[in-house]
């Protein structure tokens, strides 16, 4: 540890009283994360920062609070005040403790992360476990294997953590939660597609959000949560809004430990108290259930992922919940085992959702059956086509799913189809939705009204005759360019190029014999 503290000895450490930028904060973060690269691989990044960052966070968010009741009534009045903290930190748990360490740091932290677990329940309230810090730092094998994390790298790490004092004066909950989501990102981004399992576009999630526009006390559900940033997104639709956030209900569950774990971190550094994230299969045993049903929530979105084909079809075949109201998927597409958990989990009365997913979900063959079932019911009100590489590693387009289980009596009946592919800014390899993108979509979907070339409205009854494609392809066409084929001319040019494409299959089969 003195050799650590030598090493950084030149290195200025902050005054608790001086504020951090945004910026600053993020440079520090990801700078940190770069000393394990050649340690271990990107992807686990996450299972090291991330609990040190919460770490450092409710270690000074813990003396900061402590301090403001010492003035407030001194050490013995303080002391009483801290054991009633929403965080206790234990005797011998605070990141002090942990820096004092010179000797198998890695143990020492695992004790620290363990005692503030224990020190910090869950409360069980309204069928369910509120917030609580069982678990939360994540898996704790790594600290402890000194192959993979040696004393001198922890060391280095903490005392890097140590430069800043992460407490709400210098380092709001909004601006932490902004760091916390571009470290995400980061990860993301590093970690290449081992890390599409946690990671959302951001500027997708806040379409989704504006289009389902969140309302103070309602419930917020995320089967798929992720690093629960979609969650986030929706408190921060109210916060932008002025609205109050404090009363919203929040439930995620995450098949993932160390995933979950991170959307539990991030929703209380995004100064979120009043949660549920439960880790746990969503498909073979969802959390959220009431008596012999599905919890309902007036919000559910979700980015489930894609075509799994490792899941129980049999036992949803007969599921309990009664969630395959529309039928059983096929073995090798769950999509439609997601997309009616979702459904089944939408309030009555309030209920509505926004789902991405792959466009196949809208037209494939084997589903049309259950397409079919959903235009009966009438709970399809919105179909958005995406553009291009708004993911992480992958040029795919998506799409976005919007149902409610009340249509409003000018929507009944009817399907928005909106081609929004061209909507999409590709800056510096990355692709995101700008501000003016996202306004003209939500404009389209508030205005409900065909648009040329970019939005139709499509009566169920012409969807259903249609084989229920939902596709937006089939509905959506602009006038002004519709091209004009010969049909002799495009079998003629068709048959040409199968030729061209079998003889180039049959070049590249040679050169790997």
């Amino acid at each position: 540890m003195n050799n650590m503290k030598e090493e950084h000895k030149n290195i200025p450490y902050r005054r608790p009283d001086e504020t951090i930028s945004l910026d600053e904060l993020k440079s520090f973060l990801w700078g940190a994360a770069t000393r394990l690269r050649g340690q271990i691989d990107a992807a686990g990044y996450k299972e090291y920062i991330f609990p040190l960052l919460f770490f450092k966070r409710i270690s000074d968010v813990y003396d900061e609070q402590f301090e403001d009741f010492v003035a407030e009534g001194g050490e013995e009045y303080a002391g009483m005040q801290a054991a009633e903290l929403a965080i206790r930190i234990p005797d011998g748990a605070h990141w002090r403790d942990v820096r004092e360490v010179t000797e198998n740091v890695g143990q020492r932290l695992v004790e620290a992360f363990i005692a503030i677990e224990q020190a910090n329940p869950g409360e069980e309230a309204d069928g369910r476990v509120i917030g609580g810090l069982d678990g939360i730092f994540g898996p704790k094998d790594g600290w402890t294997n000194k192959n993979k994390m040696p004393d001198h790298i922890i060391t280095s790490l903490i005392e890097d953590f140590s430069r800043y004092n992460l407490g709400l004066s210098s380092c709001p909950a909004d601006e932490m939660g902004q760091a916390y989501e571009y470290l995400v990102g980061k990860f993301a981004d590093d970690a290449g597609n081992t890390a599409q399992e946690f990671y959302t576009n951001r500027t997708v999630v806040t379409l989704m959000a504006e289009i389902l526009q969140p309302q103070p006390d309602e419930s917020i559900y995320d089967p798929t949560c992720g690093s629960g940033g979609m969650l986030v997104k929706c408190l921060d639709f109210l916060r932008q809004k002025g609205h109050p956030w404090q009363g919203v209900k929040v439930f995620g569950q995450e098949i993932n430990a160390l995933t979950a774990s991170i959307a539990r971190m991030n929703l209380y550094l995004n100064g979120v108290e009043d949660f549920s994230i439960v880790r746990e299969d969503t498909l073979a045993h969802p959390a959220f259930v009431d008596g012999s049903h599905l919890r309902k929530f007036d919000i559910v979105l979700a980015n489930p992922p894609y075509s799994i084909k490792t899941w129980n079809r049999e036992a949803f075949m007969n599921d309990k919940w009664g969630r395959n109201f529309l039928g059983t998927p096929p073995q090798g597409r769950a999509d439609y085992a997601f997309f009616q958990h979702i459904l089944a989990s939408m309030d009555d009365k309030t209920g509505r959702c926004a789902i991405l997913f792959p466009h196949g979900v809208l037209f494939r063959d084997e589903e049309q059956a259950m397409r079919e079932e959903l235009i009966k019911l009438d709970f399809l009100e919105c179909v958005i086509g995406l553009g291009p590489n708004l993911f992480f590693n992958a040029s795919m387009e998506a799409c976005i799913i919007i149902c409610r289980k009340k249509k409003s009596s000018d929507r009944k009946g009817k399907v928005l189809f909106i081609d929004a592919k061209d909507e999409v800014t590709r800056k510096n390899a990355e692709s995101y939705l700008e501000q003016h993108h996202i306004k003209k979509i939500v404009d389209a979907y508030n205005a409900f009204i065909d648009i040329d070339g970019f939005v139709k409205v499509v009566d169920n009854a012409a969807i259903s005759s249609n084989r229920a494609l939902i596709s937006i392809q089939s509905y959506v066409v602009n006038s002004d360019n519709t091209q004009q084929y010969d049909y002799d001319e495009s079998i003629k040019e068709w048959l040409n190029q199968s030729v061209i494409m079998h003889s180039q299959v049959n070049q590249f089969l040679n050169i790997i014999e």
